[in-house]
């Protein structure tokens, strides 16, 4: 292949038409225009991150939660829905069923162990070659459209629907140019490979997904992405697990007990991967600083950290441990492996208010299910999380750990007014199931199935920067 062939990867839809299993598959009908056609299988990618693995520590977070409860409820409306993740373990096998209409592929791609996200760029070529060996085992024009999630998924879900000739759906959940933004000090930025193989992604898929109206604003305005072609698809809750009884007082005292905390102690609750993007240290800094202020709360303080070392955060993974005690509050730091939906919500109900001050968020699932719950949220002032928090908890402008001590000090010391947000919250939640969500989605599924499906793109912004293992 030569550098003209390599750069112009994938062929443009111009091309001889083929699905990839050497037959061919129209874009469109005789008279031009696409043909209408149900969708009725889906291939969703997932390249980095299993929907099988536990939301809270590696790379598994808001995006697993939304594969699976997306895939679900797909799949209840009748949609066949295959997943396509690498394969990390040799324990897990080649296909299982996460639920009944919804298949998970393990692809080999690389060692199952060691490899973080800049590793993989080099994999995609091998992981897209698996998912070509899946589709050939289906039937001629099985699949109706591939959705991507992620931009590495984006790259593989690119060929893949260049192949099959369907459209390509893509949902970003986080932007290199968004983060780089808004880096944490000594955070490492994004590089510049992730943003051109973003900049591809964008210009190749038929739809892109954003959860909020801001994630679109940035798609077009950071990434020159055609407005007529981002649409928004607010992500959901399930509320079916995370739910606030009639008595949201009654329910935090018996979780309390269940959890072994004082019935009177003062809870702040932190969920997620623990890394400088998320900003758990500015909750310690605010613990310290609101001790410091008055001595009297380290009796009934508590700040509970549930999840695991991520990302950058992998480099100093014991680095929030440490900081507590620099800071002499780690007798009232508790720090808790992940668990599961349903033991969340335990949490959920013993805390006093949940805390997510993260520089940079597409949505924050975390925030709606403590939302879903009837806890209170206090929140960083960025990306989706206003539409998360609603009028169900406190919007912070910043990351000063004392101005983050200021507004949690005012809540605990109002439990009434922790009691109103608590009720606000659930009733702001009703508001976005997953069922909402999902509804919304299968709509953009259909329309884009009765569009052109084209992605022929400009050799001139082909792969340059990105890792040439990626080019089959």
């Amino acid at each position: 292949m030569n550098d003209a062939a390599a750069r112009a990867w994938p062929p443009s839809a111009s091309a001889a038409p083929s699905d990839g299993r050497g037959g061919t598959s129209p874009a469109t009908s005789a008279s031009g225009e696409a043909p209408e056609r149900e969708v009725k299988h889906v291939a969703m990618v997932s390249v980095h991150t299993s929907p099988l693995s536990q939301p809270g520590t590696g790379d598994a977070g808001g995006l697993n939660v939304y594969v699976v409860e997306t895939a679900k409820r797909l799949a209840q409306r009748g949609v066949a829905v295959d997943i396509f993740t690498r394969r990390t373990s040799a324990s897990v096998g080649e296909q299982v069923e996460l639920a009944p209409g919804v298949t998970v592929h393990h692809i080999a791609a690389g060692p199952y162990e060691g490899l973080g996200k800049d590793d993989l760029p080099g994999q995609l070529c091998a992981f897209a070659a698996g998912m070509m060996r899946v589709g050939a085992s289906k039937p001629e024009g099985y699949y109706d459209l591939v959705h991507s999630h992620y931009w590495l998924s984006g790259q593989v879900g690119w060929l893949a629907a260049d192949r099959w000739r369907v459209p390509l759906i893509h949902t970003m959940h986080t932007m290199a140019r968004v983060k780089n933004s808004q880096l944490a000090a000594g955070d490492t930025p994004e590089p510049a490979g992730r943003e051109i193989g973003e900049e591809q992604v964008v210009d190749a898929a038929t739809t892109l997904v954003a959860n909020t109206p801001g994630e679109a604003r940035e798609l077009i305005d950071l990434y020159g992405a055609d407005p007529a072609r981002v649409t928004v698809v607010t992500p959901g809750v399930d509320l079916d697990v995370f739910s606030a009884g009639d008595d949201i007082v009654a329910e935090r005292h018996a979780a309390r007990a269940e959890l072994g905390f004082e019935e009177d102690a003062d809870v702040v609750l932190f969920v997620g991967r623990i890394q400088p993007l998320k900003a758990p240290d500015v909750l310690v800094r605010a613990v310290a600083r609101m001790i410091e202020d008055a001595p009297w709360r380290r009796e009934k303080l508590r700040l509970v950290i549930v999840g695991g070392p991520s990302g950058s955060g992998l480099d100093k993974p014991l680095a929030l441990q440490a900081l507590a005690r620099e800071l002499g509050v780690k007798d009232v730091v508790d720090f808790v492996p992940p668990v599961s939906r349903r033991e969340l919500v335990t949490w959920f109900h013993a805390t006093d208010v949940v805390a997510v001050p993260s520089h940079s968020e597409s949505f924050g699932l975390v925030a709606i299910e403590a939302s879903a719950s009837g806890t209170p949220v206090v929140a960083a002032a960025v990306g989706g999380l206003p539409t998360a928090v609603g009028d169900g908890g406190v919007l912070v402008d910043g990351h000063d750990p004392a101005e983050w001590a200021q507004e949690l000090a005012a809540l605990l010391d109002d439990p009434p007014r922790i009691d109103e947000l608590g009720r606000r919250a659930a009733r702001h939640a009703q508001d976005h199931s997953w069922d909402a969500s999902v509804d919304k989605l299968l709509a953009v599924y259909e329309d884009a199935c009765r569009r052109e499906t084209s992605s022929d793109i400009d050799a001139s912004r082909a792969l340059a920067g990105v890792p040439s293992a990626i080019v089959p």
